[in-house]
């Protein structure tokens, strides 16, 4: 069993940024792939970026390529997601999720908020 823990949410100004922590514990293995998917009132959950727990290459959506970093650091199994220029667009529930390559994600935290105000 994989439990996944989000925190770093928060309000910030837009233009600001913020750094969100997705702690794991339990067995992962290398071909899994970590994400982070949001969701804003009203709306479906929304992909954001992904990496392999191992490393190596990374995926965003347009929507935030350029301003977000995901990351990981094996040592403290954490995922971390590193969020630069903010804009109110970017208002959501962030949630953490794993699952193994090619499958659906089937492990998931409970969120955490962010707030961009204007």
């Amino acid at each position: 069993q994989v439990q996944l823990v989000e925190s770093g949410g928060g309000l910030v100004q837009t233009g600001g940024s913020l750094r969100l922590s997705c702690a794991v514990s339990g067995r992962i293995f290398n071909d899994y792939v970590m994400a982070w998917f949001r969701q804003a009132p009203a709306k479906g959950r929304e992909f954001v970026a992904n990496m392999y727990w191992t490393g190596g290459s990374t995926g965003y959506s347009d929507s935030v390529k350029g301003r977000f970093t995901i990351s990981r650091d094996n040592n403290k199994n954490t995922v971390y997601l590193q969020m630069n220029s903010l804009e109110p667009g970017d208002t959501a529930v962030y949630y953490c999720a794993v699952g193994p390559r090619g499958q659906s994600y089937n492990f998931w935290g409970r969120g955490t908020q962010v707030t961009v105000s204007s």
